[in-house]
């Protein structure tokens, strides 16, 4: 899965930071360099990286080290912000309309898996929401793409809207949306053509077909097996069409990650669905926490390590305050369940706590 390699470039910058004791301005330098030369082995786009090291940097050598808290867990913590920073906080839900049709425009290069995606998605909806999607054809550049939608739609029992490949995009666009209104479908995924690189003619049609249909979504499907210039196709599609979201496809055979930082970092929209293999049934719902989260099990680790040791900072704080029904409160204890003949700890004088700790 994505994110393997990352994972273990990154555990080894971990490993060498943890040999050492206090954390110097020449550690973060050194470490930062090995973090970035994980990123972009790791094909993620360089403008991405620069920035993403560039945070990181500043953090860790401006950033105040929590008490017994060693310089790797800090660096870690502090990639691992920044990971969920990049690839967003949130899973990020299907822009729904306030009334039936949804609409969402499927965009992409040739090849990066639209048209299967389409299949996917029509049947994830149709599944878990009891939907009822209409799929229509708007690729009249490929009449392989035009049946392979329609023997889709078969398999998942979805109608499809096609005319073929002479009547214009925006024509075809027009009537299926019509249908869609007539057959009160709560969705209508459009499978807009693609080309093996960005061209006015595509855009021209892209934006032409946008406009007549006003979509809730704009959904960008990047293959995840291209790396780096997924940020290029993505940057060029957002300008033009101002997309909504992005779909990574073939991200099980991506085991380095690069696609899923970079195009969340150029476009700034959300990751909202991964395709995890070639069964109709291969989708996910993008979760960006569960995805940082996998560059190792350590950035669980020291987040369980930093709450315990908060926690336990605010007992002792209790303790030393004299508040024993904070502190009991804090341990999950209602002290008012305790028994009734105990006396009120609340109140009780530090000196004769140390009092009595110092007869032991």
């Amino acid at each position: 899965m994505a994110f393997e390699s990352l994972t273990e470039r990154l555990q080894n910058v971990f490993k060498n930071l943890r040999k050492k004791g206090k954390i110097s301005e020449a550690d973060v330098q050194e470490a930062t360099k090995e973090i970035r030369l994980a990123l972009l082995e790791a094909d993620v786009a360089l403008p991405v990286v620069k920035d993403f090291i560039k945070k990181v940097r500043e953090r860790a050598v401006g950033h105040e080290v929590i008490d017994t808290l060693n310089p790797a867990q800090q660096i870690i913590k502090i990639v691992d912000e920044e990971l969920t920073t990049v690839l967003g906080s949130d899973t990020a839900e299907i822009i729904k309309s306030p009334k039936i049709p949804t609409i969402i425009m499927m965009v992409g290069l040739q090849g990066a898996g639209k048209t299967t995606f389409a299949g996917k998605l029509a049947n994830k909806l149709k599944k878990e929401e009891n939907a009822r999607p209409l799929m229509i054809a708007a690729d009249i550049y490929r009449p392989a793409a035009i049946d392979q939608l329609k023997t889709l739609g078969q398999q998942i029992d979805v109608p499809v809207f096609a005319l073929g490949t002479e009547v214009p995009a925006v024509e075809i666009v027009r009537q299926g949306l019509e249908q869609a209104q007539a057959n009160h479908n709560d969705y209508v995924l459009i499978d807009t053509a693609g080309r093996l690189q960005i061209d006015e003619l595509l855009m021209n049609e892209l934006r032409d077909v946008k406009a007549l249909a006003q979509p809730n979504e704009i959904l960008l499907v990047v293959d995840a097996m291209i790396g780096q210039e997924a940020a290029n196709v993505a940057r060029e599609f957002n300008a033009q069409l101002e997309v909504t979201g992005v779909i990574l496809t073939k991200i099980d055979g991506d085991t380095r990650g690069g696609a899923a930082l970079s195009v969340r970092h150029i476009t700034g929209k959300p990751i909202k669905f991964t395709g995890t293999g070639e069964k109709i049934t291969d989708i996910e719902t993008f979760h960006p926490d569960r995805m940082s989260s996998r560059s190792g099990n350590t950035f669980v680790e020291v987040n369980k390590f930093i709450k315990d040791f908060n926690q336990a900072k605010q007992l002792m704080q209790g303790v030393m305050s004299g508040d024993m029904n904070k502190m009991m409160k804090q341990m999950g204890i209602n002290p008012n369940n305790l028994p009734k003949n105990m006396p009120n700890m609340g109140g009780m004088d530090m000196s004769a706590l140390e009092g009595m700790m110092g007869q032991g």
